[in-house]
């Protein structure tokens, strides 16, 4: 699904991603770890084609970049983040936002038929988002706003859904509510592959049972979460000792000591 094969992002004479080697296959759910500056916007604008390597290889979906078509391979791609959530505007109606997810485009600018129109629909209440059906995108909240930018992501039947960060600004109830929905996801038999950024480890749902701690632009560390969420590693990873705390359906929480 992904390939990533001794990649570099320079810009300015300075490294912004530094030799990834990473490797997804079709059927995992990854999450990643990082803290702020250590390159997983550059990670997901390479994955969506928004930027090139300035070395090494990037396959995505079987598609080697530099000799495939881009805007083809997006279409392939659902990506929820809140790069997306500023372009649309606050009167579009929820269920056409999910619609131009078909187009990866901002709005819809193609003849569309009914049955289009009622998959669009559906999503949003395969989604959780049933009574958002006919509301305009700027009367709701963040939580719900978020809804409607995993079913438009899904609208396409992407192979890859990349979930950047999708519980920033949300109360401890809509988190919860978004998560659960995000596993409902995971668990359908003909879902996507999903990536999962976040800074929090106890967003990471048991369905990502792989993941990648990126520091500094490094990959410091991929394997099975269950053997990377410990003290040690990330005492490490973080160079600040920190405890750990299991919550709840085998979550993990990290709290500075």
């Amino acid at each position: 699904m992904i390939r990533f094969d001794h990649v570099n992002v320079v810009r300015d004479n300075r490294k912004i991603l530094n030799d990834i080697n990473w490797h997804v296959i079709k059927g995992e759910h990854w999450a990643i770890l990082g803290l702020n500056g250590s390159g997983k916007t550059t990670l997901l604008q390479l994955l969506n084609g928004y930027i090139w390597p300035s070395s090494g290889t990037l396959i995505v979906l079987g598609e080697t970049f530099g000799k495939t078509e881009i805007p083809a391979l997006r279409k392939r791609i659902g990506w929820v983040s809140s790069a997306l959530q500023q372009q649309i505007s606050p009167n579009d109606i929820a269920e056409s936002i999910v619609l131009s997810g078909k187009f990866a485009t901002i709005g819809v600018w193609a003849l569309t038929t009914e049955a289009e129109k009622e998959k669009a629909k559906e999503l949003l209440v395969k989604c959780g988002g049933k009574e958002l059906i006919g509301k305009r995108y700027g009367i709701l909240s963040q939580g719900q706003q978020q809804i409607i930018l995993i079913a438009r992501a899904l609208m396409a039947e992407p192979e890859i859904l990349i979930l950047d960060e999708p519980c920033n600004g949300l109360d401890l109830f809509a988190k919860e509510k978004l998560l659960e929905d995000i596993q409902h996801i995971a668990d359908a038999p003909s879902g996507p592959t999903m990536i999962y950024v976040s800074h929090h480890t106890e967003e990471i749902l048991p369905c990502f049972k792989n993941l990648l701690l990126l520091k500094d632009g490094r990959i410091y560390k991929t394997g099975k979460t269950a053997e990377l969420l410990n003290e040690e590693i990330l005492n490490g990873f973080y160079e600040k000792p920190v405890q750990t705390l299991r919550m709840s359906q085998n979550r993990l929480a990290v709290f500075p000591k």
